[in-house]
């Protein structure tokens, strides 16, 4: 006599879908959190690459603003009327890293509180200071943008027995 196993018929199979179900639930989490992971690093790259263009931006800036000072005052009044638009003495400056020919980097300038509240004038400069701001475009997910005080000091003589010497000799006059 031989016997039949009526009631386990077919367990076997529904233990192992549940288990195949289990490794690609389990499967699909790891891939998620990979992804997710991978995301986060390239978000991270880029605002550090895009930290950097912003400040290539002000390294590249920074003598073309200082050379021009005669034209701060119109160059605010520009910003003021356009914002965010590169005021034409800026266009000079080269706005590329690399060898792409998209511009990288947008320049502006904005004035210091230099005036005693409320009759601070944007558009004005009285005390020889203005902010340069460099604005990354390069990365438009993650832009960033920096900005840095510069001071007209007027120039002048340069004599090699003054205190810290002429064209960077220190104390060895």
């Amino acid at each position: 006599m031989t016997r039949r196993r009526h009631r386990e018929r077919g367990s076997a199979l529904l233990v192992t879908l549940v288990l195949i179900g289990a490794l690609l639930a389990g499967s699909a989490v790891l891939v998620m959190l990979q992804m997710t992971s991978n995301r986060a690093t390239d978000m991270t790259r880029n605002g550090m690459s895009s930290l950097y263009c912003a400040e290539a931006g002000l390294a590249a800036a920074r003598g073309t603003v200082a050379a021009n000072y005669p034209l701060w005052n119109a160059a605010l009044a520009f910003q003021v009327a356009n914002p965010g638009v590169e005021p034409p003495f800026l266009n000079t400056v080269n706005h590329l890293i690399g060898a792409d020919v998209t511009p990288d980097y947008v320049l502006t300038i904005a004035d210091n509180q230099d005036e005693t509240p409320p009759a601070d004038n944007p558009a004005v400069d009285n005390d020889l200071r203005i902010f340069l701001i460099s604005t990354c475009i390069k990365f438009p997910d993650n832009p960033k943008q920096v900005e840095e005080l510069i001071q007209f000091n007027g120039g002048g003589n340069c004599y090699n027995a003054q205190a810290g010497g002429c064209g960077g000799n220190g104390n060895n006059n």
